[in-house]
């Protein structure tokens, strides 16, 4: 009887040690994700906090909502805010778009070049990268929805420091710079010249922005697209790494007073709960070489888009497109003169 007294004893003690672990679990993961929900609630800025808060929210610029079903778009916008006096709006120096689906979980990036001559609503024609100096981020993605024919729902705005933080806040970048890159200017005291040699290295966050800001060759913004988006899939794939995910509330509160956004904590919560399950399925450029035309307004160089409605279709067929599944060989295709020998293609920088 003793006995029995003894293992039931023991089992109850048992029982409570499992609870108290539990209980130990839950509180630490209770402080998590309060934690980080603490930390993305910073994100969103109040109007005497935002850069942007002389902007009244129009209705006619206000983005729709998402119910977590249909594509998502979120415009991703860098600004530089140098030589800006006070309350002065940056242009966005670069904007892409991030277009996922929650049925394919297909993530699609989409660069706009900043000096495609858009429609700005109310405000006429001007460089798409004027529409956030003119109206505020509402007015920038009512502006490129309507040139990509999407729905964009959420806007995150990123500064230059908030981005050399963000990639410092990860432990860096591993990634191939396929060219010397060098470039100077006296104008802002040196602070962000461009120094970089070709081969695989590690990029920090300064290194990392000399990267995505250079333009200075023969294909100007056209190339320094192409490598944003490429460095941008090496963040999100550092971002998914084990210890980034742990360290996250600690990586939002880093970059949280350079950053503005609409999405709430909620939103965050359902869109990063979403990317993690999806994978980047394919990007690029907009408008494409073959639409662009070079024109002139007002004395300076703009690109003109041939054919917005060619346009629009080029997008949709990009995002219906999946450039991580690699096509099934014919049975009777036969291997390439270059795959015989052994040799790659080659590629031009």
């Amino acid at each position: 009887m003793r006995k029995n007294k003894n293992k039931s004893k023991k089992r109850k003690i048992f029982a409570y040690s499992l609870l108290a672990v539990f209980l130990a679990v839950l509180a630490a993961v209770s402080w998590y994700v309060y934690s980080g929900y603490s930390q993305m609630k910073g994100l969103q800025k109040s109007d005497s906090e935002s850069r942007f808060g002389q902007f009244e929210s129009k209705p006619e610029d206000k983005p729709p909502e998402w119910t977590g079903t249909e594509r998502v778009n979120v415009l991703l916008m860098g600004g530089d805010e140098r030589g800006l006096r006070e309350g002065e709006v940056p242009r966005s120096d670069s904007m892409l778009v991030a277009s996922i689906d929650p049925s394919t979980k297909r993530i699609h990036l989409f660069s706009v070049l900043r000096d495609t001559y858009i429609e700005i609503p109310g405000h006429g024609k001007d460089r798409a990268n004027a529409a956030l100096a003119i109206g505020g981020p509402e007015l920038a993605m009512k502006a490129i929805g309507n040139l990509l024919d999407l729905d964009i729902q959420y806007y995150v705005y990123v500064d230059f420091q908030g981005f050399i933080k963000l990639v410092d806040a990860i432990g860096g970048v591993d990634f191939y710079v396929e060219k010397d890159m060098h470039y100077t200017d006296a104008a802002d005291g040196h602070v962000y010249d461009i120094d970089l040699k070709k081969g695989q290295q590690h990029l920090d966050g300064e290194k990392a922005l000399q990267y995505v800001r250079f333009r200075h060759d023969k294909l100007s913004d056209f190339t320094r697209t192409e490598r944003q988006r490429n460095f941008l899939k090496a963040v999100a794939d550092k971002l998914q790494s084990g210890w980034n995910i742990v360290k996250l509330p600690q990586i939002i509160g880093e970059i949280s007073p350079y950053i503005e956004t609409n999405l709430s904590p909620e939103d965050m919560l359902k869109l990063a709960s979403l990317g993690f399950k999806s994978h980047q399925a394919g990007s690029a450029q907009v408008p494409p070489m073959e639409l662009i035309s070079e024109e002139r307004v007002g004395g300076a160089a703009v690109l003109g888009v041939r054919d917005l409605d060619e346009l629009q279709q080029y997008v949709r067929e990009v995002l219906a497109t999946d450039s991580s599944v690699s096509p099934s060989p014919s049975p009777s295709a036969s291997p390439s003169a270059s795959d015989a020998e052994g040799g790659s293609p080659g590629g031009s920088e």
